[in-house]
């Protein structure tokens, strides 16, 4: 159900520094619940939504008719360790992911090369959210190195 959303989540979304026409990319939509929740809080901004399981996406994109069709939320499968921007696509102001294995540390490799494709597509003031841990802004986003360019 679109209108349904955890307290889990919702506290996530909550804690999330939100404000009009941000430009924002979700990590791990899964079925777009959060998605659909900033894409709300953003007023005229965009949400892109990703998730490395096309089921999710399917499901995700069933459940968001009215964002997309708003223009205000897109979905994308692709895990974020190969994610790249559509040409022309600003940079975002705002990532955050909720249980993602590639970046809560489950998958090293994959984490090293997620960063370094959050590095390269946030804006250098732009906040990095992941889980429960401290944001983090894209300057401070550590190099990992040319395997994970």
């Amino acid at each position: 159900m679109p209108g349904v959303i955890s307290k889990r989540i919702a506290d996530f979304v909550e804690r999330l520094p939100l404000r009009p026409g941000l430009h924002v990319l979700e990590i791990g939509c899964g079925p777009g619940v959060a998605a659909r929740a900033v894409a709300d809080r953003i007023g005229h901004g965009r949400v892109l939504a990703i998730d490395r399981s096309a089921r999710a996406i399917s499901i995700a994109m069933a459940g968001s008719a009215r964002e997309i069709a708003s223009g205000r939320l897109a979905f994308r499968h692709c895990a974020i360790e190969d994610f790249r921007p559509d040409p022309g696509d600003a940079p975002f102001d705002l990532a955050f992911a909720m249980r993602v294995g590639a970046l809560d540390g489950r998958y090293p490799d994959a984490g090293r090369r997620a960063l370094a494709r959050l590095k390269a597509v946030l804006k250098p003031e732009g906040l990095l959210v992941i889980d429960d841990a401290e944001p983090l802004r894209g300057d401070a986003i550590p190099d990992a190195g040319a395997s994970g360019q």
